[in-house]
């Protein structure tokens, strides 16, 4: 019998203690190497794209030479304004892609010493990176349609006199919501939080392909999905889960993936950020059979990629609404 993958030395081509090992000045030239890969490090402006530029002593910041603009490795992007060590970024993002079903702030905290705040923000930024990475697009081929129930969990009352029917939505404390998830059989996944599992009609229609094939469950509202789409194969759950002619396996994996995260590590999810968590879980499911070294370098170079974060950037420096 063939050895898994991730039981392999090549799913392990990084370590925790070798980022650590190898010091903060390797860690700064792997971000140049991540934010200025076309130039092997080497610094561009962001300001008007020049190459010249002048070290800003004392400083990891660079002026450029054409412009006079100073910039730094991280100015611009998702890690802008930061105050942590980059051999600390380095090492939540080692975490991050190591930790298959997530990691808590508080357990991200205590691994690189920092606040809770801090961990907070740095693992939502991370998410908003990843989620980066299929921005805009269209999905195409094969591709499952389903959604599922997150939140929103009411404690029964203690007498059985005073219980209500949880599931009338009268007896709910307003959190639940459903994750949509489109996913491509062997490609990418896209998701999306709503209040009811028929927006995701809507969300296929202008996400996938209309060319593509989709596969959806028994239930009604995928119904509308036959006059959209030129094949559409459907699955009875009651009778089967899986057919000659149709499944849902691979969103159901997805999904899988999400539950272990909400309720093995997180607890409890806010329905105002599960769209974030949402997202991981589809990065990490899509990339499940990535070295975790690739996984670091593809996470690092979106983060680089990504604009700064206008939803996490001050977050607890400004009020909240």
């Amino acid at each position: 019998m063939a050895q898994h993958f991730l039981l392999s030395a090549q799913a392990r081509t990084l370590s925790l203690a070798s980022i650590y090992k190898a010091g903060e000045d390797a860690a700064y030239g792997t971000f140049c190497k991540m934010r200025w890969a076309e130039t092997e490090g080497a610094p561009v402006c962001p300001r008007c794209g020049g190459l010249r530029h002048y070290d800003v002593k004392g400083r990891r910041r660079f002026k450029c030479a054409a412009c006079a603009h100073q910039f730094s490795v991280t100015s611009g992007t998702i890690f802008a304004s930061r105050k942590m060590a980059f051999v600390d970024l380095c090492a939540a993002i080692c975490i991050s892609v190591n930790a298959v079903k997530g990691v808590s702030a508080l357990q991200l905290g205590r691994d690189i010493d920092c606040q809770y705040k801090t961990a907070f923000v740095l693992a939502h930024k991370i998410r908003e990176a990843l989620a980066s990475e299929v921005e805009g697009m269209q999905l195409a081929g094969e591709v499952e349609v389903d959604g599922a129930y997150f939140g929103g969990k009411v404690r029964p009352a203690n007498h059985k006199e005073d219980r209500r029917d949880r599931r009338k939505a009268e007896n709910q404390n307003g959190e639940r919501r459903v994750v949509i998830a489109l996913r491509e059989r062997d490609g990418s996944t896209k998701t999306f939080v709503t209040n009811t599992e028929a927006e995701g009609v809507a969300l296929a229609v202008e996400n996938v392909s209309a060319e593509a094939t989709v596969f959806a469950d028994e239930a009604k509202h995928w119904d509308a999905l036959h006059s959209r789409f030129p094949a559409v194969g459907r699955i009875n759950h009651s009778e089967s889960y899986v057919t000659e002619e149709a499944n849902t396996n691979q969103a159901e994996s997805y999904f899988s993936r999400l539950r272990r995260m909400v309720d093995g590590q997180h607890h409890h999810v806010s329905a105002r950020y599960l769209y974030q968590y949402a997202a991981e879980a589809a990065w990490k499911e899509n990339n499940r059979r990535l070295p975790n070294g690739d996984a670091f370098r593809r996470t690092l170079s979106l983060a680089m990629g990504s604009p700064v974060s206008r939803q996490w950037k001050g977050y607890w420096e400004r009020s909240q609404p």
